[in-house]
């Protein structure tokens, strides 16, 4: 393409500039359909595209497909749900060989001798441009005798661009750029193809299959460097299989070893013959070397304990209970051509355990600047591009092409006890009636797994020598104790139960684990398999087996346990892919990612044809683009109760919420527990109840409050005594929760409503300030509070940043500080570090016991005085669909700080059990004069409000 052509095409608007003798005849290369156009693209080839389509869906949404056949693929969309026509007033024009749809405020350009696409502003300022050569290939594929294409696009990156979202990862990264980022349902790991960029747009891609994201490279065994062994030997490390408990054995098998590579099941026959592997400590040593200069990345998936030092310094110290592998990174700087000490230490803490080393060499130079999508299957390129002013409203894009995220029941918003696991009828009722005497705020108590008979997986039926009576059992909770209740239900039945053999004879179930007959680990040892949640007719059969056997009784939500789906743990992909192959609508290839989607779906959709009224609430440990629509919580899976998985919790829900689904759990205080706690005493003692308290004061500030975990028990009774400083502090923090209840709903309305986002990076608020593109530790719980978790043992402060761009308040003590700054806070054992954005007016309302015991009569107004601020107080009905209808009410905050004045504006809207009378206590905080947070003291001013505007001065 000559320089003039591309500057047409950089442009597009500017149609004059370009020759008369360069442009062909209009309409020679595109067809103008409906709601876009149709581009036939000259130069093609196996690898390019014959056609791409340039679809409107708004004026800053375009949907690009490309397909390496004369036609479009007609597979429906799973995550996009079907928009009406376009109302954006667009147009198109050609100039040369350059196509270009116009909207109010996006150029989208497309070269119809390439195919290559690219972006700009209405005023023609580039926005993203896709590579020009080599941006965009398809490669044919076969899966079981499925045709497909493996597809890439690459899109051109500035050199100052961050990237985030595309799910839930657990590497600690917060910004993805130079990144290989893999999407793969896995407990612990969440694949939603989308990503946002920090200069304002989104890549929305539409694709379900295995798919590798930013630095497509994969990573490399280790051999793919030069190794030495302990003694100089050049190719291999020395590998040593010893015993911890006679450790320096002379017994120990040693050999040499190129590749650590102990992925999954398949993997455990490397092991050395006769190994020990319960009793094992196994060590690599020698040393590295690189051809390369620059950032080297360790990928280490890791069960039991393990440690890596490179030069002397330690790199990794992870545990992980051996069941359920971890993954980490590690990075290093090297210099080509210098050697460097390796030592890689494991205790793998069981008689199956799993470690993998490997290696990506620094990013190639030519490819710095570019990010992309690979996927493993599919019949086009397909993607949505979506701009907005800020990551709210690209966020809102993809809210506008995937669905709306309901509002969940405003129980939800409350505090959930769970643990693994409650074993009777006796110890749930008993739990609930314990928070209740000693006045511990709760909404909700989650029944995970088990509850039937042991050789009944799948049945939907309590035991009944354990919960004699299920259904008087959640009466019980629901009336006298005003607690909800949520059940764990896998989409997993044991071959031959009733259950199972209705699925089966209607075709519903996936047969490939049963012909394997592999079993699980449940005594004995039991096969299974799961129902094909693609399958329309499959999800109503399994909502209906629910229906009759669970929601019948009176259960309120549903935790979708193992939606990856997790049909057998620990097989490497392919065998994953095979035991849920075939799909209604595909191969699981193709398919790999959207199980969770379908099985989320069904009970959606379900529940709300049963009983239209009632909220439905789905807990699940996977989710896809466009779930949100479902009603969906996602949780972090399976983590540890370490203080690193604890860390890398923050940058998971972050990335996780940037992701577009709003709602994010954690099991606080983590999930697997290592044995040193199981019985703790003295110093182990004193390090779990600091690791649960710290993690339960991260946990209260995000979008879903809930404890979880193995053994021991997670009621903070049994954490420790009601004196102890962990106690008091667990306490406050779900009692401030409750508090900030009005606020917190609001927000939840707002995700609804306004496509808001709960869980705010700083890049969402500030991203005027590069200083925060890499933050992966402080983020903004809605637009007030800057929450700074405390993750390292013994810390009584830690650095916090705030934002340039605002003035801060100290939440506690209310001391003002200038944004722009880094400061070490104090982090007393029983606080964490908040600070309140200048301009913030927080609503609190009175202090529950559970989120409905009564309504907010008395709202108190903290207003931070020093930039106007405003808030808009939600409220509904709080449990039923109403709020579609418009059922709602909201009210607004406006505070001047030029006029020194708090508006308090006219009441919209009405809703069943509405309050038409209400008292607002007013506090006044001015960074002049530090005032302490607390909600007994006396009100500055005090008003009644009856739905009309007041005016308040200061």
């Amino acid at each position: 393409m000559s320089q003039r052509l591309l500057a047409c095409f950089l442009v597009g608007s500017v149609i004059s500039v370009c020759s008369l003798t360069e442009a062909r005849a209009q309409n020679s290369n595109y067809q103008k359909l409906s709601n876009g156009v149709l581009v036939s693209v000259q130069k093609t080839s196996v690898l390019k595209p014959k056609v791409v389509k340039l679809e409107v869906i708004n004026d800053k949404i375009i949907h690009v497909i490309a397909s390496p056949q004369n036609e479009l693929p007609t597979q429906k969309s799973l995550m996009a749900i079907t928009q009406p026509a376009a109302t954006a007033n667009w147009s198109v024009v050609q100039s040369g060989d350059v196509i270009t749809v116009k909207t109010a405020e996006l150029n989208a350009l497309v070269s119809a001798t390439t195919g290559v696409v690219s972006f700009t502003d209405k005023n023609g300022k580039q926005i993203l441009n896709e590579v020009a050569e080599g941006g965009k290939t398809f490669t044919p594929a076969t899966y079981t005798g499925e045709a497909t294409y493996q597809l890439r696009q690459a899109f051109e990156s500035g050199a100052d661009e961050a990237y985030y979202g595309l799910g839930q990862h657990q590497e600690d990264l917060m910004n993805y750029k130079n990144r290989h980022v893999d999407l793969y349902q896995y407990n612990t790991k969440v694949a939603i193809p989308f990503v946002v960029s920090n200069k304002n747009y989104g890549i929305l891609w539409d694709n379900y299959s295995l798919t590798a994201v930013g630095d497509t490279r994969n990573f490399q065994p280790l051999s793919a460097l030069k190794l030495y062994d302990d003694k100089g030997n050049v190719g291999w490390l020395t590998a040593t299989y010893g015993s911890k408990s006679n450790a320096g054995s002379t017994k120990s098998i040693v050999r040499a070893e190129s590749e650590i590579d102990y992925s999954f099941l398949k993997d455990q026959h490397k092991f050395p013959q006769g190994y020990n592997l319960a009793d094992g400590l196994v060590q690599w040593t020698g040393s590295i070397e690189s051809s390369y200069t620059g950032l080297h990345q360790f990928q280490v998936k890791y069960a039991g304990y393990m440690k890596i030092w490179v030069d002397g310094k330690l790199l990794a110290d992870k545990w992980r209970q051996a069941w359920n592998p971890g993954s980490s990174l590690a990075d290093v700087q090297m210099v080509k051509g210098k050697k460097y000490s390796i030592k890689i230490e494991w205790l793998p803490d069981g008689t199956e355990s799993y470690l993998a080393v490997n290696w990506l060499s620094p990013v190639p130079e030519a490819e710095k600047n570019t990010f992309a999508f690979a996927s493993e299957a599919g019949d086009a390129i397909d993607y949505y591009f979506i701009s907005g002013k800020n990551a709210d409203e690209v966020i809102s894009g993809y809210r506008t092409i995937t669905g709306k995220a309901n509002i969940l029941p405003k129980w939800a918003m409350g505090f959930w006890q769970s643990r693994e696991r409650y074993k009777t009828q006796d110890e749930i009722l008993n739990t609930v009636k314990e928070f209740r005497s000693r006045k511990i705020p709760i909404d909700g108590i989650v029944l995970d797994w088990s509850y039937w008979k042991q050789d009944d997986w799948g049945s939907h039926e309590f035991d009944a020598s354990r919960f004699s009576n299920p259904a008087e059992m959640i009466s019980t909770l629901h009336d006298k104790y005003h607690t909800r209740f949520m059940i764990s239900v896998w989409p997993k039945f044991y071959e031959g139960v009733a259950n199972y053999n209705y699925m089966n004879e209607n075709g519903w179930l996936y047969k490939r684990n049963i012909a394997d007959q592999r079993r699980d680990w449940i005594g004995k040892g039991y096969t299974s398999t799961f129902y094909d949640a693609l399958n329309p007719d499959a999800r109503k059969g399994f909502w209906n087996l629910l229906n009759k056997n669970l929601y019948s009784k009176g259960v309120d939500g549903w935790w979708m346990d193992a939606a990856e789906p997790d049909v057998h743990s620990n097989l490497d992909i392919p065998a994953r892919q095979s035991v849920m192959t075939p799909t209604a609508i595909g191969s699981g290839v193709k398919y790999f990612n959207a199980f969770p989607f379908g099985n989320a779906m069904g009970i959606y959709e379900g529940q709300r044809e049963v009983n239209p009224n009632d909220r439905v609430i789905i807990l699940t440990r996977s989710a896809h683009a466009g779930q949100q629509r479902f009603s969906t919580i996602v949780w972090s899976g399976d983590i540890a109760s370490r203080w690193e998985d604890f860390k890398t919790q923050i940058p998971a829900g972050i990335n996780f919420s940037l992701s577009g689904i709003p709602y994010w759990s954690m099991d606080a205080g983590g999930f697997s527990v290592e044995r040193r706690y199981e019985h703790a005493q003295g110093a182990d003692l004193d390090e779990w109840r600091e690791l649960n308290t710290r993690w339960y004061q991260f946990a209260a500030f995000v979008p879903v409050f809930r404890v979880h975990g193995q053994f021991p028990f997670r009621e903070i009774y049994n954490i420790a005594p009601e004196n102890h400083a962990a106690y008091k502090s667990m306490m406050y923090y779900n009692k401030l929760r409750y508090r900030l209840m009005p606020y917190i709903y609001s927000l939840a309305g707002q995700a609804y409503h306004n496509d808001y986002t709960i869980m705010r990076g700083l890049v969402m608020d500030f991203a005027a300030d590069p200083a925060v593109n890499n933050i992966a530790d402080e983020y903004m719980f809605g637009p007030s509070l800057l929450i700074n978790p405390v993750y390292n043992y013994h810390a009584i402060n830690r650095s916090v940043y705030l934002p340039k761009g605002s003035g801060w308040y100290n939440f506690y003590t209310g001391a003002y500080s200038n944004g722009g700054q880094t400061l070490t806070a104090d982090a007393p054992y029983e606080r964490i570090p908040v600070y309140v954005k200048e301009g913030s007016i927080i609503p609190f309302g009175p202090e529950l016991q559970y989120t409905s015991e009564k309504p907010a009569e008395q709202l108190t107004l903290y207003v931070y005085t020093g930039s106007n601020g405003k808030f808009n107080l939600y409220e509904d009905e709080g449990s039923n669909y109403n709020y579609e209808k418009g059922a709602f009410s909201t009210i607004s905050f406006k505070y001047n700080e030029q006029n020194r004045t708090l508006s308090i504006g006219e009441r919209k809207g009405s809703f069943n059990g509405m309050l038409a009378k209400r008292t607002f206590k007013i506090v006044w905080m001015n960074k002049n004069k530090a005032k302490a947070f607390d909600l007994n003291q006396k009100a500055d001013k005090t008003v009644t409000y009856e739905g009309k505007p007041i005016l308040i001065t200061q």
